[in-house]
């Protein structure tokens, strides 16, 4: 198996025995000298959590579910266990839950040569597990297929990249750090040019992961990048931006770089967005998003989904903005928005209406940062859509010209947050949301949300010590 080809193909091997094509598989594998697979799930932070197994193990699993300890719906992105968790903790005494490996998901890991594949997790008895980010969102998938509905969706990434190891970020107090390239340079060839032989071998690396970039460029800061993932059909999207998280670590940590995907790494510097691009098609393939008669060529649909996630964004916003640092980012003056507002080709709105034809015609959710789980920004981006659709929701007009300087005269209830604890509960009280998302997992989340507040109330910062331990 050559970098970047995948085993899911077409043609004669479907027709095979399950086992004959299971054989055939590993006689491949072996014919490469591959000796383990590795395997990733994601948990509700979007953290790839996964391990490597031997062939015969990889085998096995493909015949029955694996095990894994349920701590990972127990601890925090730091290992630290939840202290009020509700399915799972010292109470429970972490059992294995159960995971299934998806064979279709399968991606070469050239520089490992071996194989990679995703994997979701499933409760004791092979059903869906409650609390698995990834079944969440293909939950919703399923809503839009009762409707005769897929969404196609692509997610864009802002990160910085330093000339840092894990190592020295630690040593030097994550203060000081040294970026790949100084200066801002939005948009730069310059930089672009300079630095080739990175971007050139990064977008070669995403497409041999079967993670294509549509577009790679610098952004405005020091070292700051910008990569949108080719759209394709909606779970794989999701699929594709987890693995092109992690794996956009692990390229730079391989060459003795680092890449960040915090909303804000310092006030300095702009925020880091992970935008989300959704159109919707139907059963034949065609975008329902384009009406040539409509205002802005919009459909009904469009602006019923529109609608919809100007009306249920504010209840989801922990699920776009899921950390602390989240609302460093959403603030007035700094490309991103704090209200929800939607405007056509408009940037300083919170949902951006992009024109063009059946094929192209779309929506740009800009509230999420770069720090979000993937499955849970487009599950809550296309539930609140869902919603607009399915409740006949009219949008309101759209924002002409700077969207801020309106959003302090909008009502409460389509203003955001701005601390993680209130977005908590907000989502808490969302009844929408638990119709949705099911109450098991809202209340798992909220959990895990407010827990993440809390312990930045429990510590000390840089910021508090600077400010007051002398003067005060």
């Amino acid at each position: 198996m050559s970098e970047g080809e995948t085993s899911n193909d077409t043609g004669t091997a479907k027709h095979l025995p399950p086992d004959r094509i299971l054989d055939d598989r590993l006689d491949h594998y072996r014919k490469l000298g591959v000796t383990q697979v590795k395997l990733g799930l994601a948990d509700v932070d979007g953290v790839l959590r996964g391990k490597y197994v031997g062939l015969n193990k990889f085998a096995s699993l493909l015949h029955k579910n694996g095990g894994f300890c349920d701590c990972v719906f127990g601890w925090d992105v730091d290992d630290q266990l939840y202290d009020q968790g509700i399915q799972t903790g010292w109470h429970t005494g972490f059992p294995d839950t159960g995971f299934r490996l998806l064979v279709e998901s399968e991606r070469w890991l050239a520089e490992e040569n071996c194989p990679y594949f995703i994997a979701e997790f499933v409760a004791a008895d092979g059903s869906d597990h409650p609390l698995c980010p990834r079944t969440l969102l293909r939950s919703i998938l399923d809503r839009y297929a009762e409707h005769g509905l897929s969404p196609r969706s692509g997610f864009e990434y802002e990160f910085f990249v330093f000339n840092e190891s894990p190592h020295t970020v630690r040593e030097k107090g994550y203060r000081g750090l040294t970026s790949l390239t100084p200066g801002n340079f939005g948009y730069s060839v310059l930089r672009a040019s300079a630095q080739s032989q990175h971007f050139i071998d990064f977008m070669d690396y995403c497409r041999g992961l079967g993670c294509e970039l549509e577009g790679l460029h610098c952004e405005t800061g020091p070292g700051v990048w910008e990569a949108a993932l080719m759209a394709t059909d909606g779970m794989e999207a999701a699929d594709r931006a987890v693995l092109f998280k992690t794996f956009a670590k692990v390229f730079f940590q391989r060459r003795d770089m680092m890449a960040t995907f915090m909303a804000k790494w310092s006030m300095d510097y702009p925020g880091q967005s992970g935008h989300l691009h959704v159109s919707l098609l139907d059963k034949e393939g065609r975008g329902v998003f384009f009406d040539d008669a409509g205002p802005a060529k919009m459909s009904t649909l469009q602006r019923h989904a529109v609608g919809g996630m100007r009306r249920y964004l504010r209840e989801f916003l922990a699920f776009l903005a899921p950390t602390i640092n989240s609302y460093t980012r959403l603030v007035q003056g700094a490309w991103a928005p704090t209200a929800a507002t939607w405007g056509v080709e408009n940037r300083t709105t919170a949902i951006r209406v992009i024109g063009g034809d059946a094929g192209s015609q779309r929506i740009e959710c800009r509230v999420g940062g770069a720090d979000a789980n993937p499955y849970l920004v487009q599950a809550a981006v296309l539930a609140a859509a869902l919603a607009g659709i399915e409740e006949a929701i009219e949008p309101g007009e759209p924002v002409q010209g700077n969207a801020y300087d309106i959003e302090a005269n909008l009502p409460g209830e389509l203003r955001f947050a701005s601390h993680l604890g209130d977005a908590a509960d907000a989502l808490d009280a969302s009844k929408t949301a638990r119709r949705l998302f099911g109450d098991t997992f809202v209340e798992h989340f909220v959990m895990t949300r407010r827990w993440e507040a809390r312990e930045y109330h429990r510590h000390l910062n840089s910021w508090q010590l600077e400010r007051y331990f002398e003067i005060i």
